[in-house]
């Protein structure tokens, strides 16, 4: 995805969650200044089926998904939950959020990690990019892209994971480990979903796909 494609879509994100665009590019010029150009052609998933695994509690309970798939890819906390499961991780999508020892230790053991740089996380990018294998630190933003930081499309960990997978070619998604409706989060979280489930129904149409996590929602869904 080109950025501007993206831009209007994260103009509305935005506006609807009242955050700074400043921020965001702040935080994208800290990344930079960190990071290294990622070699995209070692994720060559091109007609591949990839599994997006989202960090939902259901997530354990989905994971025959993965027996089927070419390529799987990790949103946050679901890297560990996959991992400890016996399954392989062939990339991680994360803001820092929530396991960022994880992704030290994935980069160092050669797997890529997509770190998302955002305003609200400038303390972990300065904190944990250093720690890492920078050759396997594919670096993001949601704000434009400058340098080695790309912007491929997403918000959301998972949503993000997503994009990524179709910006690397792949041919068919497959989704675990999602709630859209998860009654345990904050009113901020839940917009965040809301916002998912809305750029995923956005990028399903692009692709000419019908997501199962979608069915049975599609209706209430605002479209992009």
């Amino acid at each position: 995805m080109r950025f501007r494609e993206w831009e209007p879509v994260y103009r509305q994100i935005l506006d609807s969650l009242g955050f700074e665009r400043a921020g965001d590019e702040e935080a994208r010029d800290e990344l930079a200044a960190l990071a290294r150009p990622f070699d995209r052609s070692r994720l060559a998933w091109a007609g591949e089926t990839v599994a997006i695994c989202g960090a939902a509690p259901s997530l354990a309970s989905e994971l025959d998904v993965l027996d089927d798939v070419d390529v799987v890819v990790a949103a946050s906390s679901a890297a560990d939950v996959v991992r400890e499961a016996g399954y392989p991780v062939d990339l991680m999508v994360t803001d820092l959020d929530k396991n960022p020892e994880t992704v030290v230790e994935l980069t160092i053991g050669g797997t890529p990690v997509a770190v998302a740089a955002h305003g609200d996380n400038i303390p972990a990018v300065r904190e944990w990019v250093p720690k890492c294998d920078l050759d396997n630190v594919l670096a993001t933003t949601q704000a434009e892209p400058v340098g080695p930081v790309v912007n491929w499309g997403g918000f959301t960990d998972g949503d993000r994971a997503a994009f990524v997978a179709d910006e690397l070619g792949a041919g068919e998604l497959r989704f675990a480990g999602w709630d859209f409706d998860d009654p345990t989060v904050d009113s901020m979280k839940a917009k965040k979903l809301r916002w998912a489930a809305r750029l995923l129904a956005w990028l399903e149409r692009r692709r000419g796909e019908r997501f199962s996590i979608l069915d049975g929602r599609r209706d209430d869904i605002d479209p992009l």
